[in-house]
């Protein structure tokens, strides 16, 4: 069972959220907060397994959430969930630790199968998601931590990457190339240590941001 934790000031779309995740007999809403503050006190003793994130809130906002706790090593897995179409504030999030974004007026199946690779430890970058991001990084300086000149990667890696900035999974990438998932695993690896990354989301925005894709 995973165990989520909604954070979004408000209550209509909180009860929303709830609704549509306990439609899935995997998942569990085990907390909500209804702001920033009561968000930091709580999500540590609540523990969640992924924490959905409203990113505007009045007071402490939701990237506030995210570094204070994240400066504490308490941040859970976290999907950042906004109405706005806001590609400085995303690149925030992701920049301050999030595994993904999405829309509040997601579909159900999305949402939950969302929930899911991000508690298996997955990144998520669909590939609306990462066109919108890119349609901003011509003005916003991506700042989270990399190498500003990567190790070349090889044209195998550089395919993989390609695919991993569409949002394909390591499963769905092994079976484009008809290898094991362990070898894509691999290629990954390599090239997270290349860009100087630690996880697909901020590999992707580097490698547009440096123009390797």
């Amino acid at each position: 069972m995973i165990r989520v934790a909604l954070v979004d000031d408000q209550t209509l779309v909180r009860q929303g959220v709830r609704s549509l995740l306990e439609l899935s007999d995997e998942i569990k809403v085990i907390g909500e907060a209804a702001d920033g503050e009561s968000a930091i006190e709580t999500i540590p003793e609540m523990n969640p397994d992924v924490l959905l994130l409203d990113m505007r809130m009045p007071g402490k906002s939701g990237l506030d959430v995210m570094v204070e706790l994240g400066q504490k090593n308490l941040l859970p897995p976290t999907i950042i969930l906004t109405t706005f179409d806001d590609d400085e504030l995303v690149l925030s999030g992701i920049r301050a630790g999030a595994r993904g974004y999405l829309l509040k007026d997601v579909a159900l199946e999305e949402l939950v199968d969302a929930v899911k690779e991000v508690a298996a430890g997955k990144t998520i970058v669909k590939p609306a998601v990462t066109q919108r991001l890119l349609k901003g990084l011509g003005k916003i300086r991506t700042e989270f931590s990399s190498l500003e000149q990567p190790d070349p990667l090889t044209e195998r890696e550089t395919e993989i990457l390609r695919l991993m900035a569409g949002g394909y999974s390591n499963k769905e990438i092994a079976k484009a190339f008809n290898v094991a998932e362990g070898t894509v695993k691999n290629h990954v690896s390599n090239v997270l240590s290349k860009m100087g990354v630690r996880d697909r989301t901020r590999a992707v925005l580097k490698a547009f941001e440096l123009g390797v894709l």
